[in-house]
């Protein structure tokens, strides 16, 4: 039992891992679009320069459960505003690639006993 529940939790965390990743991807893909406007891809710049800057708001040494936090809360504040503000279709083109979609309208298959008939040109006869 503990070994079945080990594994839904690696799968848990790895599915985490996983939209971590696709959300980094995404923002840089977003961040090298000419279309997405450059005071929007301030957004993530800002919240990176706060992450690494000896400014803190809360400081850690005082609070120190509550000062990585609040990195952390700029950080997801700046990289979700910058994904949600950006044009909805280049964002859905982005993840669309990031997932290998290929976009399409759907359609109901074909019956098993539907005969399916194609008509193809034969090629010429040539001479020779």
């Amino acid at each position: 039992m503990a070994n079945r529940t080990s594994k839904v939790l690696s799968t848990q965390n790895a599915g985490l891992f996983q939209d971590l990743v696709m959300q980094i991807k995404l923002i840089w893909r977003l961040m090298s679009d000419r279309r997405v406007n450059f005071i929007l891809k301030l957004l993530p710049l800002t919240a990176l320069i706060y992450l690494v800057s000896p400014i803190d708001l809360l400081p850690g040494l005082a609070l120190p459960v509550i000062g990585a936090l609040d990195d952390a809360a700029v950080l997801w504040l700046g990289f979700s505003l910058f994904v949600s503000l950006c044009p909805e279709n280049v964002v859905q083109e982005h993840m669309n690639t990031l997932q290998n979609v290929i976009p399409g309208t759907w359609r109901e298959a074909p019956e098993e006993n539907e005969i399916i008939r194609v008509e193809t040109e034969e090629p010429p006869k040539g001479n020779g």
